[in-house]
Protein backbone atom coordinates (compact mmCIF):
# COMPACT_ATOMS: atom_id res chain seq x y z
CA UNK A 1 0.00 0.00 0.00
CA UNK A 2 2.77 2.62 0.68
CA UNK A 3 6.30 2.52 -0.76
CA UNK A 4 9.13 2.79 1.69
CA UNK A 5 10.89 0.44 -0.81
CA UNK A 6 12.69 3.01 -3.16
CA UNK A 7 13.81 6.44 -2.96
CA UNK A 8 13.02 9.89 -4.43
CA UNK A 9 15.96 11.62 -5.93
CA UNK A 10 16.61 15.19 -3.15
CA UNK A 11 20.02 15.74 -4.16
CA UNK A 12 17.96 18.13 -6.91
CA UNK A 13 16.22 19.51 -4.65
CA UNK A 14 17.08 22.34 -1.85
CA UNK A 15 17.09 19.52 0.99
CA UNK A 16 19.47 20.41 3.92
CA UNK A 17 20.36 16.53 4.39
CA UNK A 18 21.93 16.66 1.01
CA UNK A 19 22.72 20.58 0.16
CA UNK A 20 25.04 20.64 3.22
CA UNK A 21 27.16 17.87 2.34
CA UNK A 22 30.12 19.68 1.23
CA UNK A 23 30.05 22.18 4.10
CA UNK A 24 29.34 19.49 6.80
CA UNK A 25 31.79 16.27 5.29
CA UNK A 26 33.89 17.86 3.17
CA UNK A 27 32.24 16.19 -0.13
CA UNK A 28 29.21 15.60 -2.03
CA UNK A 29 29.66 11.85 -2.10
CA UNK A 30 28.97 10.96 1.21
CA UNK A 31 25.53 8.90 1.73
CA UNK A 32 23.41 11.47 4.17
CA UNK A 33 22.42 9.99 7.56
CA UNK A 34 22.37 12.92 9.96
CA UNK A 35 19.48 15.53 10.21
CA UNK A 36 16.89 14.06 11.85
CA UNK A 37 14.44 14.01 8.60
CA UNK A 38 13.23 11.13 6.68
CA UNK A 39 14.65 10.08 2.85
CA UNK A 40 10.51 8.57 2.82
CA UNK A 41 7.83 10.25 0.91
CA UNK A 42 5.58 11.92 2.96
CA UNK A 43 1.89 10.33 3.41
CA UNK A 44 -0.26 10.36 0.16
CA UNK A 45 -2.61 11.76 2.36
CA UNK A 46 -0.59 14.86 3.34
CA UNK A 47 0.61 15.38 -0.63
CA UNK A 48 -3.29 15.23 -1.82
CA UNK A 49 -4.06 17.91 1.05
CA UNK A 50 -1.12 20.56 -0.37
CA UNK A 51 -2.29 19.78 -4.04
CA UNK A 52 -5.60 20.80 -3.43
CA UNK A 53 -5.47 23.37 -1.10
CA UNK A 54 -2.29 24.86 -3.91
CA UNK A 55 -5.22 25.21 -6.27
CA UNK A 56 -7.36 27.70 -4.77
CA UNK A 57 -5.01 30.61 -6.68
CA UNK A 58 -4.96 32.73 -3.43
CA UNK A 59 -1.97 31.99 -1.00
CA UNK A 60 -2.72 34.91 1.45
CA UNK A 61 -2.60 35.40 4.94
CA UNK A 62 -4.74 32.77 7.30
CA UNK A 63 -5.64 31.34 10.24
CA UNK A 64 -5.29 27.84 11.47
CA UNK A 65 -8.57 26.20 12.05
CA UNK A 66 -10.07 25.01 14.98
CA UNK A 67 -10.47 22.01 13.25
CA UNK A 68 -6.58 21.29 12.59
CA UNK A 69 -6.03 21.93 16.22
CA UNK A 70 -9.02 19.68 17.01
CA UNK A 71 -7.43 16.74 14.64
CA UNK A 72 -5.03 16.66 16.74
CA UNK A 73 -6.71 16.58 19.63
CA UNK A 74 -8.59 13.25 18.57
CA UNK A 75 -4.89 12.22 17.41
CA UNK A 76 -3.84 12.52 21.02
CA UNK A 77 -6.84 11.30 23.04
CA UNK A 78 -6.59 7.75 20.39
CA UNK A 79 -3.07 7.84 20.18
CA UNK A 80 -1.72 9.03 23.70
CA UNK A 81 -4.83 8.94 25.63
CA UNK A 82 -3.92 12.43 26.38
CA UNK A 83 -7.37 14.38 26.49
CA UNK A 84 -6.16 17.91 25.50
CA UNK A 85 -7.91 21.43 25.85
CA UNK A 86 -8.46 23.76 22.41
CA UNK A 87 -7.06 26.65 24.64
CA UNK A 88 -4.41 25.33 26.00
CA UNK A 89 -2.48 25.01 22.15
CA UNK A 90 -0.30 26.99 20.48
CA UNK A 91 0.93 26.96 17.17
CA UNK A 92 4.56 27.22 16.62
CA UNK A 93 6.95 27.17 13.77
CA UNK A 94 9.26 24.50 15.57
CA UNK A 95 10.34 23.28 18.81
CA UNK A 96 12.90 24.98 18.87
CA UNK A 97 10.88 28.68 18.65
CA UNK A 98 8.75 26.60 21.59
CA UNK A 99 11.64 26.48 23.77
CA UNK A 100 13.10 29.77 23.20
CA UNK A 101 10.20 31.41 24.22
CA UNK A 102 9.38 29.28 27.11
CA UNK A 103 12.98 29.89 28.12
CA UNK A 104 12.08 33.80 27.81
CA UNK A 105 8.83 32.91 29.68
CA UNK A 106 9.70 31.44 32.25
CA UNK A 107 13.53 32.60 33.53
CA UNK A 108 15.20 35.71 33.75
CA UNK A 109 18.87 36.40 32.65
CA UNK A 110 21.22 34.68 34.69
CA UNK A 111 18.84 32.25 35.99
CA UNK A 112 19.53 28.67 35.08
CA UNK A 113 17.99 25.78 32.58
CA UNK A 114 18.55 22.22 33.20
CA UNK A 115 19.34 20.06 30.22
CA UNK A 116 20.09 16.41 30.04
CA UNK A 117 23.14 15.44 27.60
CA UNK A 118 23.71 14.00 25.60
CA UNK A 119 21.21 15.87 24.09
CA UNK A 120 20.01 17.62 20.58
CA UNK A 121 22.18 20.58 20.72
CA UNK A 122 19.86 23.29 20.30
CA UNK A 123 18.84 23.21 23.79
CA UNK A 124 21.80 24.24 25.14
CA UNK A 125 22.51 26.89 22.38
CA UNK A 126 18.51 28.46 22.55
CA UNK A 127 19.99 28.55 26.58
CA UNK A 128 23.06 30.65 26.58
CA UNK A 129 21.51 32.80 23.12
CA UNK A 130 18.64 33.48 25.51
CA UNK A 131 21.98 34.76 28.16
CA UNK A 132 20.95 32.11 30.89
CA UNK A 133 22.82 29.53 32.84
CA UNK A 134 23.73 25.88 31.07
CA UNK A 135 22.94 23.71 34.02
CA UNK A 136 23.91 20.24 33.09
CA UNK A 137 22.35 17.13 34.43
CA UNK A 138 23.71 13.97 32.59
CA UNK A 139 22.21 11.04 32.05
CA UNK A 140 24.13 7.59 33.45
CA UNK A 141 25.17 4.79 31.45
CA UNK A 142 24.87 1.77 32.49
CA UNK A 143 27.41 -1.34 31.39
CA UNK A 144 24.87 -2.52 29.12
CA UNK A 145 24.34 0.87 27.56
CA UNK A 146 21.19 1.94 28.81
CA UNK A 147 20.81 5.45 29.64
CA UNK A 148 18.79 6.68 32.99
CA UNK A 149 18.15 9.88 34.52
CA UNK A 150 20.67 10.84 37.55
CA UNK A 151 18.30 12.07 40.15
CA UNK A 152 20.85 12.62 42.67
CA UNK A 153 23.17 15.02 40.71
CA UNK A 154 19.62 16.53 39.42
CA UNK A 155 18.84 17.37 43.22
CA UNK A 156 21.99 18.69 44.08
CA UNK A 157 21.54 20.78 40.51
CA UNK A 158 18.12 22.17 41.57
CA UNK A 159 19.46 22.78 45.23
CA UNK A 160 22.55 24.74 44.63
CA UNK A 161 21.81 28.04 45.11
CA UNK A 162 23.82 29.61 42.81
CA UNK A 163 22.53 27.87 40.12
CA UNK A 164 19.07 29.49 40.29
CA UNK A 165 17.52 26.58 37.83
CA UNK A 166 13.87 27.82 36.67
CA UNK A 167 13.40 25.08 34.06
CA UNK A 168 14.42 22.00 33.14
CA UNK A 169 14.08 20.96 29.07
CA UNK A 170 13.12 16.90 29.01
CA UNK A 171 13.71 15.54 25.66
CA UNK A 172 11.10 12.24 25.87
CA UNK A 173 11.89 10.35 23.90
CA UNK A 174 15.52 11.22 23.99
CA UNK A 175 17.81 12.39 21.23
CA UNK A 176 20.23 10.96 20.62
CA UNK A 177 20.06 7.57 23.04
CA UNK A 178 16.63 6.39 22.07
CA UNK A 179 15.13 6.03 25.61
CA UNK A 180 11.60 6.02 25.51
CA UNK A 181 11.07 6.64 29.65
CA UNK A 182 8.98 4.54 31.47
CA UNK A 183 6.04 6.56 34.11
CA UNK A 184 7.80 6.15 36.72
CA UNK A 185 10.81 7.59 35.64
CA UNK A 186 9.29 10.64 34.82
CA UNK A 187 7.21 10.62 37.30
CA UNK A 188 9.84 10.48 40.20
CA UNK A 189 12.16 13.18 37.49
CA UNK A 190 8.69 15.64 37.65
CA UNK A 191 8.28 15.47 41.49
CA UNK A 192 11.86 16.75 42.34
CA UNK A 193 11.44 19.38 39.51
CA UNK A 194 7.83 20.52 41.42
CA UNK A 195 9.14 20.35 44.72
CA UNK A 196 11.64 22.80 44.44
CA UNK A 197 9.73 24.99 42.02
CA UNK A 198 11.55 24.45 38.43
CA UNK A 199 9.37 24.33 35.25
CA UNK A 200 9.89 21.42 32.68
CA UNK A 201 9.60 22.43 29.12
CA UNK A 202 9.03 18.75 27.10
CA UNK A 203 9.97 18.00 23.78
CA UNK A 204 7.79 15.60 22.93
CA UNK A 205 8.12 15.44 18.84
CA UNK A 206 9.06 11.82 18.48
CA UNK A 207 6.42 10.69 20.85
CA UNK A 208 4.41 8.69 17.69
CA UNK A 209 7.86 7.14 16.73
CA UNK A 210 8.19 4.41 19.59
CA UNK A 211 8.29 0.28 19.13
CA UNK A 212 6.66 -2.01 20.90
CA UNK A 213 6.41 -3.18 23.94
CA UNK A 214 7.76 0.31 24.82
CA UNK A 215 4.89 3.26 25.38
CA UNK A 216 5.36 6.79 25.44
CA UNK A 217 4.07 8.36 28.47
CA UNK A 218 3.37 12.27 27.72
CA UNK A 219 4.39 14.63 30.79
CA UNK A 220 1.08 16.02 31.29
CA UNK A 221 -0.37 12.65 31.70
CA UNK A 222 0.93 11.84 35.15
CA UNK A 223 -1.15 14.03 37.29
CA UNK A 224 -2.42 17.45 37.79
CA UNK A 225 0.55 18.86 39.50
CA UNK A 226 2.90 17.92 37.26
CA UNK A 227 -0.12 19.28 34.21
CA UNK A 228 0.06 22.55 35.61
CA UNK A 229 4.14 22.96 35.87
CA UNK A 230 4.63 22.02 32.20
CA UNK A 231 4.61 23.00 28.67
CA UNK A 232 4.70 20.21 26.22
CA UNK A 233 6.11 20.37 22.34
CA UNK A 234 4.19 18.21 19.84
CA UNK A 235 4.09 17.91 15.64
CA UNK A 236 3.71 16.39 13.08
CA UNK A 237 6.73 17.15 11.45
CA UNK A 238 9.00 13.88 13.08
CA UNK A 239 5.93 11.59 12.57
CA UNK A 240 4.55 12.05 9.06
CA UNK A 241 8.30 13.43 8.11
CA UNK A 242 6.55 17.39 7.23
CA UNK A 243 9.46 19.32 9.17
CA UNK A 244 9.55 21.33 6.10
CA UNK A 245 6.05 22.18 6.78
CA UNK A 246 7.44 24.36 9.78
CA UNK A 247 4.49 23.83 12.03
CA UNK A 248 4.13 22.47 15.76
CA UNK A 249 2.31 23.05 18.82
CA UNK A 250 2.83 23.91 22.39
CA UNK A 251 0.35 22.28 24.92
CA UNK A 252 0.14 24.68 28.22
CA UNK A 253 -2.98 23.58 30.41
CA UNK A 254 -2.43 26.25 33.39
CA UNK A 255 -3.89 29.59 32.87
CA UNK A 256 -1.05 31.41 34.58
CA UNK A 257 1.69 29.31 32.71
CA UNK A 258 0.01 30.01 29.36
CA UNK A 259 -0.11 33.88 30.50
CA UNK A 260 3.50 34.32 30.55
CA UNK A 261 3.73 32.04 27.79
CA UNK A 262 1.58 34.30 25.70
CA UNK A 263 3.20 37.75 26.49
CA UNK A 264 6.38 36.34 25.00
CA UNK A 265 4.70 34.87 22.34
CA UNK A 266 3.02 37.87 20.99
CA UNK A 267 6.35 39.84 21.41
CA UNK A 268 7.82 37.28 18.86
CA UNK A 269 4.61 37.45 16.40
CA UNK A 270 4.62 34.20 15.22
CA UNK A 271 1.77 34.87 13.07
CA UNK A 272 -0.65 31.80 12.05
CA UNK A 273 1.44 29.76 9.43
CA UNK A 274 1.17 28.57 6.11
CA UNK A 275 -1.34 28.40 4.45
CA UNK A 276 -0.33 24.60 2.98
CA UNK A 277 0.97 23.70 6.56
CA UNK A 278 -2.30 24.07 7.60
CA UNK A 279 -4.06 21.47 5.73
CA UNK A 280 -0.95 19.17 5.86
CA UNK A 281 -1.46 19.31 9.30
CA UNK A 282 -5.24 18.50 9.64
CA UNK A 283 -4.51 15.97 6.73
CA UNK A 284 -1.89 14.40 8.83
CA UNK A 285 -3.65 14.07 11.84
CA UNK A 286 -6.98 12.82 10.50
CA UNK A 287 -5.67 10.35 7.83
CA UNK A 288 -2.20 9.54 8.82
CA UNK A 289 -2.80 6.74 11.08
CA UNK A 290 -2.22 3.47 8.62
CA UNK A 291 1.13 5.00 7.16
CA UNK A 292 2.54 5.61 10.32
CA UNK A 293 1.69 1.86 11.78
CA UNK A 294 3.47 0.86 8.03
CA UNK A 295 6.34 3.02 8.57
CA UNK A 296 7.13 2.22 12.05
CA UNK A 297 7.16 -1.80 10.79
CA UNK A 298 9.61 -0.03 8.33
CA UNK A 299 11.87 1.18 10.29
CA UNK A 300 12.10 -1.66 13.26
CA UNK A 301 13.29 -3.91 9.97
CA UNK A 302 15.82 -1.01 9.32
CA UNK A 303 17.02 -1.61 12.88
CA UNK A 304 17.11 -5.03 12.94
CA UNK A 305 19.07 -4.99 9.83
CA UNK A 306 21.23 -2.72 11.20
CA UNK A 307 21.64 -5.15 14.46
CA UNK A 308 22.56 -8.02 12.56
CA UNK A 309 25.64 -6.43 10.94
CA UNK A 310 26.89 -4.73 14.09
CA UNK A 311 26.34 -7.99 16.20
CA UNK A 312 29.62 -9.60 13.18
CA UNK A 313 31.77 -6.32 14.08
CA UNK A 314 30.88 -5.94 18.23
CA UNK A 315 34.71 -5.76 18.53
CA UNK A 316 34.45 -2.01 16.72
CA UNK A 317 30.98 -0.45 17.45
CA UNK A 318 28.13 -1.59 19.95
CA UNK A 319 24.86 -0.07 20.02
CA UNK A 320 21.96 0.09 22.36
CA UNK A 321 18.91 -0.07 19.80
CA UNK A 322 16.64 2.87 20.54
CA UNK A 323 13.02 1.98 21.99
CA UNK A 324 12.03 4.94 20.07
CA UNK A 325 12.87 8.06 17.48
CA UNK A 326 14.68 6.16 14.35
CA UNK A 327 18.53 7.05 15.36
CA UNK A 328 20.76 4.92 16.12
CA UNK A 329 23.27 5.61 18.81
CA UNK A 330 26.19 4.14 17.98
CA UNK A 331 28.94 3.49 20.72
CA UNK A 332 31.92 3.47 18.31
CA UNK A 333 34.64 3.66 21.37
CA UNK A 334 36.06 -0.24 21.00
CA UNK A 335 37.79 1.57 17.65
CA UNK A 336 40.34 3.91 20.02
CA UNK A 337 39.77 6.41 17.83
CA UNK A 338 40.31 10.37 18.69
CA UNK A 339 36.74 12.09 17.99
CA UNK A 340 38.01 13.78 14.96
CA UNK A 341 39.24 10.65 13.45
CA UNK A 342 36.36 8.92 13.89
CA UNK A 343 34.55 11.33 11.89
CA UNK A 344 36.96 11.22 9.07
CA UNK A 345 36.42 7.03 9.02
CA UNK A 346 32.80 7.50 8.70
CA UNK A 347 33.22 10.17 5.68
CA UNK A 348 36.87 8.48 3.90
CA UNK A 349 36.16 5.30 4.56
CA UNK A 350 32.48 4.10 4.93
CA UNK A 351 31.66 6.76 2.63
CA UNK A 352 28.92 7.82 5.29
CA UNK A 353 27.80 11.02 6.62
CA UNK A 354 26.61 10.72 10.40
CA UNK A 355 26.42 12.97 13.38
CA UNK A 356 29.16 13.18 15.54
CA UNK A 357 28.61 12.27 19.47
CA UNK A 358 30.52 15.66 20.01
CA UNK A 359 27.51 17.84 18.52
CA UNK A 360 25.19 16.43 21.69
CA UNK A 361 28.00 17.48 24.03
CA UNK A 362 31.49 15.96 25.77
CA UNK A 363 28.76 13.22 26.86
CA UNK A 364 28.60 11.92 23.45
CA UNK A 365 32.83 12.01 23.15
CA UNK A 366 33.11 8.05 20.93
CA UNK A 367 29.83 7.77 19.66
CA UNK A 368 28.07 8.77 15.93
CA UNK A 369 24.61 8.97 15.29
CA UNK A 370 22.95 7.21 12.62
CA UNK A 371 19.34 8.28 10.93
CA UNK A 372 17.93 4.85 9.55
CA UNK A 373 14.88 6.20 8.64
CA UNK A 374 15.41 5.57 5.01
CA UNK A 375 13.89 3.56 2.05
CA UNK A 376 15.24 -0.11 1.52
CA UNK A 377 17.43 0.51 -1.45
CA UNK A 378 19.47 3.53 1.07
CA UNK A 379 19.27 1.37 3.48
CA UNK A 380 21.01 -1.71 1.46
CA UNK A 381 23.50 0.90 -0.05
CA UNK A 382 24.72 2.55 3.66
CA UNK A 383 24.93 -1.13 5.00
CA UNK A 384 27.29 -2.37 2.29
CA UNK A 385 29.33 0.85 2.90
CA UNK A 386 29.62 0.28 6.72
CA UNK A 387 30.32 -3.38 6.49
CA UNK A 388 32.90 -2.94 3.55
CA UNK A 389 34.60 -0.33 6.21
CA UNK A 390 34.51 -2.23 9.18
CA UNK A 391 36.11 -4.91 7.24
CA UNK A 392 38.76 -3.34 6.56
CA UNK A 393 39.78 -2.72 9.74
CA UNK A 394 40.10 -6.56 10.08
CA UNK A 395 43.14 -6.62 7.58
Amino acid sequence: MFDFNTSLNRAQSNAEKYTLRPTLFGTHKVLPMWVADMDIQTPPCVTSAVKKRAEHEIYGYEMMPDSAFEAQMAWMRQRHHLHVKREWIYYSPSVVASINTAIRAFTQEGEGVIIQPPVYAPFESSIRQNNRRVIKNALRRDASGRYSFDLEDLKAKITCKTNRAKLLILCSPHNPVGRVWRQEELHALATLCLEHDVNIFSDEIHSDLVYAPHVHTPLMSLNSAIRACSVTAVGPGKTFNMAGASISTAIIADAGMRKRFDAEYQRIHFAEGSVFSHVAFEAAYREGAPWLDALLQHLQGNQERLRTLLMHHNESITCKFPEGTYLAWLNCAKMALKDSELRSFFIENAGLGLSPGLSFGKEGSGFMRLNFAVPSDIMDEALRRLERALQGLRV
